[in-house]
């Protein structure tokens, strides 16, 4: 072996007594808080969609133009939109490489209820034991 080379499989710092990081706790606990979030996530918003609807009636076209009313609403739009997509192809790439076929729900659910029920869905579906 030459000099100032390590043997091959030596590790640097190898036996100095490091400790290993531990994986971070996946418990019932967390799941329950993440499944609890999606639910809020669900609910506390469409509160507000279905004032909204009951006050303007049931216009689509009329919610779209409520987002873009002012320019804090319509960065917020952007900021959600952006954050839906991003969310998207996160949820796409870990199901392509863990085979979590279940976590595909919260794409849909990103879309159709809002990424406050997408993300914690997802979370939730991502940290169950896989089989």
């Amino acid at each position: 072996m030459r000099r100032g080379r390590r043997a091959r499989g030596a590790r640097r710092g190898a036996g100095l007594g490091r400790a290993r990081a531990r994986p971070p706790s996946r418990g019932r606990a967390g799941r329950g808080v993440g499944l609890a979030l999606a639910v809020w996530g669900a609910l506390h918003p469409t509160r507000w969609f279905i004032a909204w609807f009951a006050q303007n009636g049931y216009s689509w076209s009329g919610l779209f133009a409520a987002w873009r009313a002012n320019p804090a609403t319509t960065g917020l739009m952007w900021d959600a939109t952006i954050a839906a997509v991003a969310l998207t192809l996160w949820i796409l790439s870990e199901v392509r490489v863990r085979r979590n076929w279940e976590a595909l729900a919260a794409i849909p659910a990103t879309f159709l209820i809002g990424i406050g029920c997408g993300l914690p869905l997802f979370l939730f579906l991502r940290t169950r034991p896989l089989g």
